[in-house]
């Protein structure tokens, strides 16, 4: 075997997790955490013990659960399916022999509903953890539970690629082990940004980048079409090969990539996010980083759609680090330097912007009737749990109280999100269960059967496609629609089962199309959707604004119309520039306006519903609230920063997101009046709930009072906060600095001449009188000479812009 950072580790990890139960290990990329524990846990290392039972390692991707399978096979002179072992939803290899299984993490959470005591697994490794997906967070959640409830003897093991591990340790009791891995220089050079296309941008930086230096090439995009739009515009020497790797790819273009270049070659290997830690890509000495990255994003209806995002700090510091693993490297950033320190510090847990629907069904199959009240890294959202609640209702997967149906038990059964398991139970019809089956085959995939925006087409050639994958997908397909030939139109079952994506082309333009959720998306203009005036859709890519249906098939109208009835009501919608609302009586499916009347005004409901859509939708900047709101979420995280978590953990974001349920109560009844910043205060209080709602006005207070007794505004918004301004006069007498929370946190205190000119900030003010005071005053003496500077400000007293003369008088 070759020598790896992490195997002088590998005996105490051991011992640790024998002793501990749960253990935290943290390793850089590339310190052969991936395949060393496993062997090492399972006895396969010559001199470490077995302990009595499987080790069952998560992966986040069926890319990283193959590799790693793979190169630990290889390592023992074996092939997947003896003692290593794969399960993936479609790759199965394992068999009796099998000690270590890798698995991807949403297949774990189904054999836990299988056997919740996991019968015969003695280690569960839960692998780059720190990508915080949704599947190996619920999974994490549940393994605990079992520890916990069921199997005192299971042991767990989180393994991160990033040494932030404390707060894990501390929310799983765990002890932490890290190893340093193997990181050499790696020489930073920033390209900047303009306005050409990101694969110009690209193709201009790889090619400079092959020039300038040695080795093969690893370069980062968002995205699988990024990727193919980049490949089309290099035009590097013969002896350089062109890689693309993403997970659609076959295993033989995978392997391609992350295998060393032939003798006298050179690489550039064109990859998504995949490549920045779950996977070992030999020869690699330089890094071209478009700083962008592709995340799925839910709205409040549930439904997600991808979008493009500026990288986190720590993966682009990850994928800089690729280049410095053989030896000294280089990495080219397209983006300046100083554009570095204002990238978040990490991406946001899937759990807390994804659609929880899967896992609220997860749970409803666990018997777990409180989400709240498992161990999670994150809490989820509470909004989003009622989001995927009502989803889960609209599917008829729960019933109005919440508790499990028989469709929803068939659906939590399938390897799917619930949009797609309802598609296939939802129907008893033999023909349109096989076709609902192979419409979810196909919906996750990319590649497969084309790539087409039309799901008719797609369809069509799946069944001729003869790849490896396809052939995996059909049996898949096959099983979940009972053996049966597909039969019906899949626009109609998609209506059927999705109501709220039916779509109508926008009167007026060629290719914009109105969803009956309210979203918008647009089809190529000469797609053969576009000739379609109505749409059933599948996947919607982008922003909300922008967004592009990536996948959807032509529907009649007559179709769309039985599937979903339309309805009259009377709706409104909030023109923020004005203020005010305009009114209609209509005729629609959804969104979707079929016939409209104009009303003179709205009623008090209808211009509370609209008022809160536009919230939810649109954010609080353009109503003047946003102020308000951001200062309340600041004074709430200095409370839990300084008090602990029993105080929330409160953002704009999902204050957006719940919009309706803390402030629509606030809203009342009858007529509508427009919230001030003093009710939305009260409202955000309110949602505290007792006793928080009260202490928070007294530890972290909107003001303060001054030596001088008047009571100064507190900015919580300041990158200073908490801040207050004051002229230097009003803290005259102040023996002791100004303090909130108890007395733990000191405000910034921002003096100001008699001019309203800053001329000083402190938060130390008996330290201020005895020092900066001094050559403070000797300079405003000259300047502002009528009035008080006095040689011992801590025992003056204050006044509010008096002259000496007043203050004699």
């Amino acid at each position: 075997m070759t020598t790896l950072p992490i195997e002088p580790l590998l005996s105490e990890i051991a011992a640790t997790l024998k002793a501990r139960q749960r253990l935290i290990l943290g390793a850089p990329p590339g310190a052969g955490k991936t395949t060393r524990v496993p062997l090492a846990l399972s006895g396969l290392i010559k001199g470490f013990e077995a302990l009595p039972g499987k080790v069952v390692m998560l992966e986040p991707r069926r890319i990283a659960a193959r590799m790693a399978a793979e190169r630990m096979a290889a390592t023992l002179g074996e092939k997947v399916g003896g003692r290593i072992g794969l399960s993936t939803r479609i790759d199965r290899r394992v068999s009796k022999d099998t000690v270590v299984e890798v698995i991807t993490d949403g297949l774990f959470t189904r054999r836990l509903l299988a056997d919740p005591e996991l019968s015969g697994v003695s280690v569960v490794i839960f692998d780059e953890i720190h990508e915080r997906g949704l599947n190996a967070d619920l999974g994490l959640a549940l393994a605990l539970e079992v520890q916990e409830a069921l199997r005192e003897d299971l042991h767990i093991l989180a393994m991160s690629a990033t040494l932030d591990t404390a707060s894990m340790a501390s929310k799983l009791d765990a002890p932490v082990i890290e190893s340093e891995g193997r990181q050499y220089p790696v020489e930073t050079r920033y390209l900047g940004r303009n306005r050409d296309r990101i694969e110009d941008q690209m193709a201009a930086a790889i090619t400079k980048a092959h020039r300038e230096t040695d080795g093969s090439i690893l370069a980062f995009l968002p995205g699988a079409g990024e990727i193919r739009r980049v490949a089309e515009r290099l035009s590097l020497p013969t002896d350089t090969l062109i890689a693309p790797l993403f997970g659609a790819l076959s295993p033989r273009e995978q392997d391609q990539a992350v295998s060393p270049p032939a003798k006298g070659q050179r690489k550039v290997v064109l990859a998504t996010d995949i490549a920045e830690s779950a996977l070992t890509i030999e020869g690699v000495s330089v890094v071209v980083d478009s700083g962008l990255a592709r995340v799925p994003e839910t709205d409040p209806n549930g439904q997600t759609r991808l979008v493009t995002l500026r990288a986190a700090r720590a993966n682009v510091n990850q994928r800089r680090g690729r280049a410095g693993r053989l030896g000294p490297g280089t990495c080219y950033r397209l983006w300046d330097e100083a554009e570095t320190r204002g990238l978040v510090a990490a991406p946001r847990p899937e759990i807390l912007a994804a659609d929880l629907s899967g896992l609220v069904l997860t749970l409803a199959e666990w018997g777990e009737s409180d989400p709240l009240g498992l161990n999670w890294l994150d809490v989820p959202p509470s909004g989003r749990l009622k989001s995927a609640q009502r989803l889960l209702k609209q599917l008829e997967a729960l019933t109005p109280d919440g508790a499990l149906t028989a469709k929803g038990k068939a659906m939590a059964r399938l390897p799917l999100p619930p949009r797609l398991s309802a598609l296939i139970v939802g129907t008893d019809e033999p023909g349109e269960k096989a076709l609902a089956a192979r419409i979810a085959a196909l919906a996750g995939e990319r590649g497969v059967g084309g790539n087409t925006e039309d799901l008719t087409a797609r369809l069509a050639g799946f069944e001729r496609e003869n790849s490896p994958r396809a052939k995996a997908l059909r049996r898949q397909a096959e099983q979940w629609g009972q053996g049966a030939a597909p039969k019906g139109k899949a626009a109609t079952i998609l209506a059927r089962g999705w109501p709220d994506m039916i779509a109508r082309k926008r009167p007026g333009t060629n290719a914009t199309y109105v969803l009956a959720s309210g979203r918008a998306g647009q089809v190529e203009e000469t797609s053969p959707l576009a000739k379609s005036e109505w749409l059933s859709v599948v996947e919607l890519v982008g922003a909300a604004k922008g967004a592009r249906i990536t996948l959807a098939a032509a529907l009649s109208e007559s179709d769309a119309l039985a599937a979903s009835p339309p309805e009259t009501r009377e709706e409104a919608e909030f023109d923020p520039a004005k203020g005010s609302f305009r009114a209609r009586k209509v005729k629609a499916m959804g969104a979707i306006i079929l016939s409209e009347t104009p009303l003179p005004k709205p009623s008090g409901d209808s211009a509370r519903k609209a008022f809160l859509a536009h919230l939810e939708a649109e954010g609080f900047a353009p109503t003047g609230l946003q102020d308000a709101i951001a200062s309340f979420v600041a004074r709430v995280s200095a409370l839990r920063a300084t008090h602990g978590e029993d105080w929330p953990s409160l953002s704009v974001q999902e204050l957006q997101e719940t919009v309706a349920e803390w402030l629509g109560p606030a809203l009342g009844t009858g007529s509508f009046e427009m919230p001030l910043p003093a009710r939305i205060t009260d409202a955000l209080k309110a949602s505290l709930g007792w006793p928080l709602s009260q202490d928070v006005d007294r530890l972290a207070p909107a003001t303060v009072a001054l030596p001088v007794g008047r009571k100064a505004r507190i900015d919580w918004l300041d990158e200073r906060a908490p801040l207050i301004e004051c002229k230097v006069q009003e803290l005259y007498g102040a023996q002791a600095h100004i303090a909130l929370a108890e007395g733990r946190l000191p405000v910034t205190v921002q003096m100001l001449s008699p001019g309203g000119k800053p001329v000083a900030t402190t938060r130390d003010l008996p330290g201020f009188w005895r020092g900066g005071y001094t050559d403070m005053a000797k300079d405003m003496r000259g300047r502002y000479p009528k009035h008080d500077w006095p040689e011992d400000p801590a025992n003056a007293k204050p006044h509010i812009g008096m002259t000496k003369k007043r203050l004699a008088q």
